[in-house]
């Protein structure tokens, strides 16, 4: 049993060196108000004057003290190296590996401590100091000294202390595997003890509380503790146990504590002395080692199951920092190796290790070419940009000066190629987007080898140049053939393409259907169908139709641009002639001299028809010639199309539509293609070997392999770690088995 406190010492020094409180060990928490004489009771255990003493709080960052039994012939904390061979008692704190043999230098370096973490203005830190005491004299006990429970803010402190301070005991009493020892003075109301009442309320069965009574000899005369001390008052679980302190004097006139023990006992023998082998400091003493004791053996099987589950914890650690490097040509050709397949391996999707949380490698560059491009190109609307008035101006220049009784093919090239060449940017686009991923995978290679390339800082910054330079080499190949794509399409429209010509061979039959039809039906209204009374061939029917046809459609353009010319002359001759008749021109004026003559009309008929006509003889006296035409505008503006018009606008939209969807069709394909062929593809090739190029030199070997300071650290601490739990795994082990738990 006696062997159960040593281990859970060494388990401590084990966390302390970890600085994790995942593990809570079981240890005796010293619990009480300010100046209840908590820190008397510590010293009466330990035997020796070694605490902070004054006024106020003194007491103001946990003191975790560690009371080791070590006799003479111990070897295992004795050495001659330290001169502790033949010492009675030393102390050593875990921040220096100084021994201390005098007290009073332990005293001066807990408040010295206390300084540098808590600060000077009477504040509080929750960061512990770590004392062992070795002594042949103490029994085996782990005690923490907490801050003393304090109300009203003294001087600088905070105006939230008592919170601050409730906090700080709180964090150490919760701890299911600790033991509560609640401080409480004789001299006040054991039914207003703030210790009691905090141990009450995260220990409400009282089966880790033991509750100390100090000041048994500054109660009032005539009164005594038996009922508190019997439990008559307030009942505790594990007891309560009497003890008398030194008072303030004796602590100024250093007296001994082997004295002030001896003055306890005869004091409880003369005031209580049916109760006085069940009180008293020594009393006190056994029975925290023996609640200790029982507490650790209670604990021990769920100590051992979070020591085993540590121990795997650093183990895996130490197993991420890697070895230490003997051949580093050899470990660099194995980190070169390793990182290249993991670079391709995140690409192709087979990787160990699966990002959950977002798309990444090779599942991204497909979303890019399918989603994000795809979507690009599909947003993109054939006629985007481009209005009637644009088509009709451009079936125009493409004609030239004479009028066009086809639409032209040039035209339908000007359009459609101004329409292709909008594809290029979201192409270009798309390179850029998958260049930014491949280099982003450099961050995804899994963990190994991120492990690797935290260890080699140098290395890892050397192996993300060579990738960037080799994905920035092949970014111009790449955009070049992906702007010649486009350009191929550019440079002959292909109006042969199958896809194509079905849409383009429509194009004659419906404008020849609707030209026809719709001049028939204006010109002939009542005749819809042929005479049935003919004996003509279809084929003879056909050809007169259409020369007919031509006729009238030529005799109404006729009309409609002398309807033009006439409302033109008439507002100009308003204003520059009064003295001509504003009657409204008809087709038999002079008119008729410009343009053609009508079918069926003798053009001498024409002639001897003009020279009897008013405006005739207006234009011949010398009046100041009048401009025929208005000044032709630079662009159309919006007015209402023509027939004709409308009907050549549909046809190049419905030609640029068809062919627009065949080269967006091919890009979208062709693109991704180009892609991955002269980017992703190649430098999953290449990487390798321009890794091996770049890196493996023998002059940069032992650069590049130079491990960062704080991993060589780490890997020595999770090391000593991994030791220490190993040791501890194994003692308990071997206690589990003596006794037989």
């Amino acid at each position: 049993m006696e062997a159960l406190i040593p281990v859970i010492n060494k388990l401590q020094d084990v966390f302390n060196t970890v600085g994790s409180d995942s593990i809570q060990l079981p240890q005796i928490v010293v619990l009480g108000s300010q100046s209840s004489g908590k820190s008397s009771v510590l010293e009466s255990l330990v035997g020796r004057s070694f605490l902070p003493r004054g006024t106020g709080i003194v007491t103001r960052c946990p003191l975790i003290l560690q009371l080791i039994h070590c006799p003479l012939e111990d070897r295992e904390h004795r050495s001659a190296e330290n001169g502790t061979m033949n010492v009675q008692e030393w102390g050593r704190f875990l921040h220096t590996k100084k021994i201390f043999i005098d007290f009073n230098d332990i005293r001066q370096e807990i408040e010295e401590e206390t300084e540098r973490k808590a600060g000077n203005n009477k504040g509080i830190c929750g960061e512990a100091i770590n004392l062992k005491i070795f002594s042949t004299s103490v029994v085996n006990l782990t005690l923490v000294d907490l801050p003393g429970i304090t109300k009203v803010p003294v001087g600088d402190q905070p105006e939230d202390i008592e919170h601050q301070i409730k906090e700080l005991v709180l964090k150490y009493i919760e701890n299911p595997n600790s033991i509560i020892l609640a401080v409480t003075a004789a001299n006040t109301d054991m039914a207003t003890s703030e210790a009691l009442k905090l141990a009450k309320d995260v220990d409400p069965d009282g089966r880790r509380t033991l509750a100390v009574v100090t000041k048994l000899d500054l109660m009032d005369a005539g009164t005594d503790a038996i009922d508190i001390l019997c439990g008559r008052v307030i009942p505790v679980k594990l007891g309560i146990i009497g003890v008398m302190n030194r008072s303030q004097q004796d602590i100024k006139d250093n007296k001994n504590i082997e004295v002030q023990l001896k003055d306890e006992e005869a004091f409880l023998q003369r005031k209580y002395p049916t109760l006085a082998t069940r009180n008293g400091t020594p009393y006190l003493a056994k029975t925290l080692n023996r609640l200790l004791m029982h507490h650790i053996r209670d604990c021990l099987p769920d100590l051992k199951t979070r020591v085993n589950v540590m121990s795997s914890q650093f183990q895996s650690l130490l197993n991420s920092y890697g070895e230490d490097v003997i051949d580093k040509s050899q470990t660099l050709l194995q980190i070169i190796t390793k990182f290249a397949s993991a670079y391709c391996s995140t690409i192709e999707g087979t990787a160990r290790n699966i990002e959950t949380t977002e798309l990444c490698g090779g599942a991204r560059i497909c979303y890019i070419f399918h989603e994000t491009f795809g979507r690009t190109l599909d947003s993109i609307h054939p006629l985007a940009g481009l209005t009637k008035m644009d088509i009709l101006t451009a079936i125009r220049n493409a004609t030239g000066p004479r009028p066009a009784l086809f639409v032209p093919e040039v035209s339908f090239e000007l359009l459609v190629k101004r329409q292709i060449r909008r594809l290029e940017e979201p192409s270009l686009r798309c390179v850029e987007l998958i260049h930014e991923e491949m280099q982003r995978i450099v961050q995804h290679c899994g963990n190994e080898v991120q492990q690797e390339m935290l260890r080699f800082p140098k290395l890892h910054e050397k192996i993300v140049d060579v990738v960037t330079q080799l994905l920035r080499r092949r970014l111009p190949a790449t955009n070049v053939m992906v702007e010649n794509l486009v350009a191929i399409e550019l440079a002959y429209i292909n109006t042969k393409h199958p896809d194509f010509h079905k849409d383009a061979a429509l194009v004659p039959s419906l404008l020849k259907a609707d030209n026809m039809g719709d001049t028939y039906t204006a010109q002939n209204p009542r005749r819809t169908n042929t005479p049935r009374g003919t004996n003509s061939s279809p084929q003879v029917l056909s050809a007169h139709n259409i020369h007919k046809q031509q006729q009238q459609l030529q005799q109404e353009q006729q009309n409609d641009l002398i309807e033009q010319v006439q409302e033109y002359l008439q507002d100009s001759m308003c204003n520059c002639c009064n003295h001509v008749n504003e009657t409204p021109l008809h087709p038999n004026n002079w008119l008729s001299n410009v343009l053609p003559p009508a079918p069926n009309t003798p053009r001498e008929s024409m002639e001897s028809s003009n020279q009897n006509t008013p405006i005739h003889n207006t234009l011949s006296s010398p009046v100041k010639p009048v401009n025929l035409l208005p000044d032709v505008p630079a662009t159309q503006g919006s007015r209402r199309l023509t027939d004709k018009e409308q009907k050549d606008c549909d046809v190049i939209e419905r030609l640029i539509k068809s062919y627009f969807y065949i080269v967006r069709k091919s890009i979208q394909d062709s693109v991704p293609k180009a892609i991955m062929h002269f980017l992703v593809n190649y430098v999953k090739d290449n990487l390798q070997s321009e890794l091996v190029t770049h890196l493996y030199k023998s002059e940069k070997v032992e650069t590049l392999l130079n491990e960062s300071d704080h991993i060589a650290i780490r890997r020595k601490e999770a090391a000593d770690m991994l030791k220490a739990l190993t040791r501890s795994n194994h003692i308990i082990s071997e206690i589990r088995e003596t006794h037989m738990w």
